[in-house]
């Protein structure tokens, strides 16, 4: 395993993410989130560099860890020349954008909560950068969508910001969701997920029917993340994010991961007509169509969101193009790109700071009261509009160049040199106009704050830094871009390089024809539009991306509640009446379609007399419980008995785990029904008509007798059984002789993982419904007689005081010993809890909790989340030696006078299952406990008293 990888990703991900928000809450310190991040950021950054030398020399570093290889997921690492690039531009924009947010963000914003989020966020865009296993590039994928839904929505109090949050999600993880299907159906085809082996069949794919599929879904995915047409309008909205989260996601993230994922993917995806024609063609009409609107918006956030989704456009159509050369423009111009967008937004962030607003239509001259900020403004501008001697004028002239070889378009590809000059004429009109509009044609009409002026050197050395690699780049390509470009387009390319040349002067050639044409014809049609004002009257017009997606999800919730209001009147038992019906229709579907409806072959074994009387008894309990359910505590207590009974039954088919579970479980489960009942009449109205009555009995009739059926016909046939497996492997793989316990903590312990975590949520779940809620209860039934809440017995009270010790042991016994005998954790913690409920009954929930220093049962919360946090490290353990999650080690070490001990790292999993257990289940008490409890005001949901 390689740590520099994996530490690259972990490090802001776990220590980043955690650090910067525990930092949040140190008033007295409001910029030590920030210098946690930004030295965070600058480590990751460092370790980059220190592998920068052996990846520009072309070789790939590859870390490998098995997590889920039954479905071909593996936290796999990779560190190429085009991971390098986009991870490079990450983490050093990352930091400038950090030290830019600590100037800018206001006293009365929460700084932990900003820096965490954008710690989680840059881990995210790392793990995509760096994933060498598709299924995990998708999870770091629908990790960005999430991460920058919080960075949008972090003014939660605007609801331009909420609105943004909402719509960025709902595009970018249904595209999302889209390319999990592609991922899938291309891993089918590949037989793998790891790109090392899906990259090398290129011929395998491009030949597989569905690779049109694959494609289609894929690019679905892409498109929606890099804001190409049609998916392009939910950026402009994501404006309503501080201007340091803007100019992260334009920059050097989010949009760029549709990008590398078309760059990742193009060995095996790319080089085919199909590709280039779709790929190729959206690229280009989102350059032109993105590049034609931005001339006309009055917001500078929103200029700029459309002149990123133009460029955008400008790099897919270099990908999709398929020559080697495009791949070389393609990723520099991603290098270009990011340096004078990030640069330009952060300049729009110091106006918007100094003067309140981003409505060009209001600012202006503000070069004589900004002279820095406006020089650096026009400088970054001049980059993005292809001036030379900027790195925007090298890029774009190469795709001019590219585009007019290009010929997908068959008998139109004459129109395609000529839309990729329309693209750039119309970003130089946009670039003038910011330029114009802002730092010129002034004064300033009507601003918020009357008095602009330049701002702290903490704001402008970010963006100084980054014009200055506009610059430099520009008047140096060879020297200190060609390497990295070199290397990031062989890794996309799977191949070397083709040999290029960045220079600022080819010689008189067409494409430096059609440059001075963007340049002249821009400034013609800005200055056109500017005439007598034109340009600022002008209003967008009602139909808009926005406008169609707010209109879309109406109609869908429209839909959704005619639907409801149709289906649903508010019945439970109708609704469980449906779900039970459509489970049995299901299930008996494929039985009656099928021929083996009779009994089997098997020999049958003769029932013994108890096992008949057992049965007897249980349809009796049964019956008895169906007649007198609705006298609550009387059907608590028939149920309680219908599973001691299945505990006798379990221990006499030699299952003692399954009878001390079972038995544990009732005695708790029924306390904790009996405490919940006591809020409630303990007889239960008649609610169901005779004919509603009718209908649930033959329901249960019908599930009941085919679940009967369907175990009659399973157990009078000869099977295979895997029991085998785990009897033959327990002690030998997993280090225990008691089988079922050894599959539990081992060979499923990702299930018990899932389970445990179920039941702390259901917990948690009983406190937020139950939090806070108050029953006043009555001092006598109905017919007079008292209840005994006064005092507790003085008998019990001593006994309890007795048992709560011997039980400790006795669960410290059962879990130690349960990975060899009957016993484990999950049994161990059901005893402690049925100790502690006996302390609840004997000495009453208040004193109860103050013995064990946990009122209101806050405390257990965290016992929960101790418990689960202990069996998630002692899976991640496994990480450490090259294992899949919760592999588990074990040894017998021979001690003097002790002797032989056998030890098991599965034992520390158990630990975790016994807290949460314990802490579940006196979680649940304490809150029921505390909705019964006598007060002067008893106060119920509703307010009332």
């Amino acid at each position: 395993m390689n740590l520099l990888l994996a530490t690259v990703v972990l490090l802001p991900l776990l220590l980043g993410t955690v650090l910067c928000g525990c930092l949040g809450g140190f008033k007295s310190r409001p910029q030590a989130p920030a210098l946690a991040a930004a030295l965070i950021t600058a480590a990751v950054f460092g370790l980059l560099l220190s592998a920068a030398p052996e990846v520009l020399q072309g070789q790939v570093l590859l870390s490998h860890v098995d997590w889920v290889p039954a479905i071909g997921m593996n936290l796999g690492l990779r560190l190429d020349g085009l991971s390098l690039l986009f991870a490079g531009l990450i983490t050093g924009i990352g930091l400038l954008i950090i030290v830019y947010a600590a100037f800018y963000l206001s006293a009365d914003d929460p700084k932990g909560k900003f820096y965490s989020q954008l710690m989680l966020f840059m881990a995210a865009m790392l793990g995509i950068a760096l994933s060498d296993n598709l299924l995990l590039l998708v999870v770091f994928w629908e990790l960005t969508s999430i991460s920058s839904f919080l960075l949008v929505g972090y003014w939660g109090h605007k609801e331009e910001a909420r609105q943004g949050a909402r719509m960025a999600l709902a595009v970018t993880g249904g595209g999302g969701l889209v390319l999990l299907a592609g991922v899938i159906v291309l891993g089918q085809i590949c037989g793998s997920y790891d790109l090392g082996q899906m990259l090398t069949q290129r011929d395998l794919v491009q030949a597989d029917p569905r690779y049109p599929l694959a494609l289609g879904l894929i690019l679905v995915g892409a498109f929606s993340k890099s804001a190409q047409v049609p998916f392009h309008f939910w950026l402009p909205e994501a404006m309503a994010a501080p201007t340091p989260v803007s100019a992260y996601l334009h920059s050097a993230t989010m949009v760029k991961a549709g990008l590398f994922l078309l760059a990742r993917l193009y060995p095996v995806l790319g080089g085919t007509a199909l590709f280039e024609g779709v790929v190729a063609s959206v690229g280009l009409a989102t350059m032109v169509f993105a590049a034609f609107v931005a001339i006309f918006k009055h917001d500078l956030k929103g200029l700029l969101a459309y002149s990123t989704i133009s460029h955008l456009g400008f790099i897919t159509f270099m990908i999709g193009l398929g020559t080697p050369m495009s791949a070389v423009v393609a990723v520099f111009h991603v290098l270009n790109h990011a340096c004078f967008k990030a640069a330009l937004f952060m300049t729009a962030g110091i106006v918007d700071h100094e003067t309140g607003t981003r409505d060009m239509r209001r600012l202006g001259g503000l070069m004589k009261l900004m002279p820095w900020v406006g020089s650096l403004g026009l400088l970054a501008a001049a980059a993005m509009a292809g001036v030379p001697p900027f790195n925007g004028f090298l890029s774009k002239e190469l795709m001019l160049e590219q585009a007019l070889l290009a010929g997908f378009w068959g008998s139109l590809s004459w129109a395609i040199p000529l839309l990729a000059t329309l693209g750039g004429l119309c970003s130089v009109a946009y670039s003038l106009r910011l330029v114009h509009d802002v730092f010129f044609n002034g004064p300033a009409r009507e601003l918020p704050q009357a008095h602009p002026h330049e701002p702290p050197w903490g704001m402008k050395l970010p963006v100084l830094v980054l014009v200055a690699l506009c610059i430099a780049i520009g008047l140096a390509p060879m020297w200190l871009a060609a390497p990295l470009v070199q290397a990031a387009a062989g890794a996309m390319l799977g191949e070397p390089a083709p040999a290029f040349q960045f220079a600022l002067w080819h010689g008189l050639n067409l494409p430096l024809l059609m440059s001075v044409i963007a340049v002249a014809g821009g400034a013609l049609l800005y200055f056109g539009l500017m005439s007598g004002g034109r340009l600022h009257r002008y209003l967008p017009g009602p139909l808009s991306g926005k406008a169609m997606f707010h209109a879309t999800i109406d109609g869908l919730f429209g839909l959704a509640g005619r639907c409801t209001r149709r289906l649903e009147n508010g019945s439970l038992q109708r609704y469980a009446a449906w779900m039970v019906a459509t489970a049995i229709a299901l299930s008996a579907w494929p039985l009656l379609r099928s021929e083996g409806l009779t009994s089997g072959s098997r020999e049958l074994l003769a029932a013994p007399p108890l096992a008949i009387g057992v049965w007897l008894l249980l349809i009796v309990m049964g019956l008895a419980l169906v007649l007198m359910h609705r006298q609550r505590f009387v059907a608590v207590i028939l149920a309680g008995g219908v599973g001691l009974v299945c505990s006798m039954a379990f221990l006499a088919l030699s299952a003692p785990d399954l009878a001390l579970t079972q038995l544990s479980v009732d005695v708790v489960s029924t306390a904790l029904l009996l405490m919940g009942l006591a809020l409630l009449p303990q007889v239960g109205k008649v609610e169901s008509s005779s004919l509603r009555r009718g209908r649930d009995a033959l329901l249960a009739l019908l599930g009941g007798g085919g679940m009967a059926w369907l175990s009659w016909l399973m157990l009078t046939r000869n099977h295979e059984s895997i029991s085998w497996y785990f009897l033959e492997n327990a002690l030998s793989g997993g280090g225990g002789a008691n089988v079922v316990n050894v599959i539990l903590v081992d060979f499923r312990g990702y299930d018990t993982f899932g389970e445990i975590t179920v039941l702390g949520i259901a917990a948690v779940g009983v406190l937020a419904l139950l939090d806070g809620f108050r029953v006043k209860r009555p001092k006598t039934d109905g017919a007079g007689r008292a209840w005994s809440y006064a005092r507790e017995p003085l008998m019990l009270r001593v006994v309890a005081r007795l048992v709560l010790p011997l039980a400790l042991m006795a669960s410290a016994y059962i879990y130690w010993r349960g990975h060899n005998l009957p016993g484990g954790g999950f049994i161990a913690g059901l005893v402690t809890g049925v100790a502690l409920v006996l302390q609840y009954m004997a000495n009453g929930q208040q004193r109860a909790e103050a013995l064990m220093h946990a009122q209101g049962g806050r405390r257990y919360v965290r016992w929960i989340g101790t418990g689960l946090l202990i069996a998630w490290l002692t899976g991640v353990g496994a990480f450490l030696f090259g294992r899949p999650f919760l592999s588990s080690a074990h040894g017998h070490p021979s001690l003097p006078l002790i002797g032989e001990l056998p030890l098991a790292t599965a034992a520390l999993f158990d630990l975790g299952v016994y807290i949460t257990v314990v802490g579940a289940t006196m979680l649940m008490l304490s809150v029921l406990g505390s909705a019964s409890k006598d007060g002067r005001k008893a106060v119920t949901r509703g307010g009332g008293k």
